[in-house]
């Protein structure tokens, strides 16, 4: 894993796991702030707050993507997540509760298929980087946004493709926001002009489409801006 990648990528392309929120669209600017041609990468996977699909499309336009997929998965035949099966999204909880021990808006084994997903594309578009935007907040609670993890799926990716079995090359998974927090987050993406509004962050959104303001994700977004020292331009409405 390199996190910081190297700062002169002129035109390489590179596989960038958008979901439509604060922290996709953050490493997705700092990968075109690098020079690499963006290759933006979003699932639908029957997630309840689906309206983040929308957001990805329009944050892919704003940052210039060369090409923009939308994979159709349903994880709800898992299930297993207050995000694809009936059970209940956790609203009001405290900032400790948020941060300690497994939530049950995990998705089981997702940013392993969506990682599958985007080394297979990066494979047949002749990228060596998946753009990946997990971050110190994620990984305290998601087992796969943690350090050990990526490294452990970069070394596999090496093994399991023919340009790596070959020699050819290798592919780095990078990770610009492992060690930030949201506020640090939303910084970098101010100073990178991501427009905010574009972004998505909530759980569980309201009949009439708005966010809850009350989830885990809700709570972190605005909690990352009050931090930071920059208003929401989105109210609360974006996916960290």
């Amino acid at each position: 894993m390199n996190p910081s990648a190297c700062s002169a990528q002129a035109g390489k392309p590179a596989v960038v796991l958008l979901s439509g929120g604060i922290d996709s669209a953050t490493a997705a600017a700092l990968a075109k702030a690098k020079g690499y041609q963006l290759h933006a990468l979003t699932c639908r996977y029957g997630q309840r707050h689906a309206r983040e699909v929308e957001s990805a499309k329009r944050i892919a336009v704003a940052l210039g993507a060369s090409q923009h997929l939308i994979l159709e998965l349903d994880l709800r035949r898992i299930g297993g997540s207050a995000l694809t099966a009936e059970i209940p999204v956790p609203k009001g909880r405290e900032m400790k509760e948020i941060g300690s021990g497994i939530p049950i808006t995990y998705v089981p084994a997702r940013n392993t298929i969506f990682l599958s997903y985007a080394l297979a594309w990066a494979e047949v578009i002749g990228s060596e980087d998946i753009v990946l935007g997990v971050n110190a907040i994620d990984y305290s609670g998601y087992p796969d946004c943690r350090p050990e993890y990526i490294a452990a799926f970069e070394q596999m990716a090496n093994l399991a493709t023919r340009a790596g079995a070959e020699g050819r090359s290798a592919l780095t998974i990078y990770t610009p926001l492992i060690h930030l927090s949201k506020a640090e987050i939303i910084r970098q993406g101010a100073a990178l002009g991501i427009d905010f509004r574009l972004t998505w962050s909530c759980y569980d959104p309201t009949p009439d489409g708005r966010p809850c303001r009350a989830c885990d994700s809700c709570m972190l977004r605005e909690k990352g801006f009050a931090e930071a020292g920059i208003p929401d331009p989105g109210l609360g409405a974006a996916k960290g």
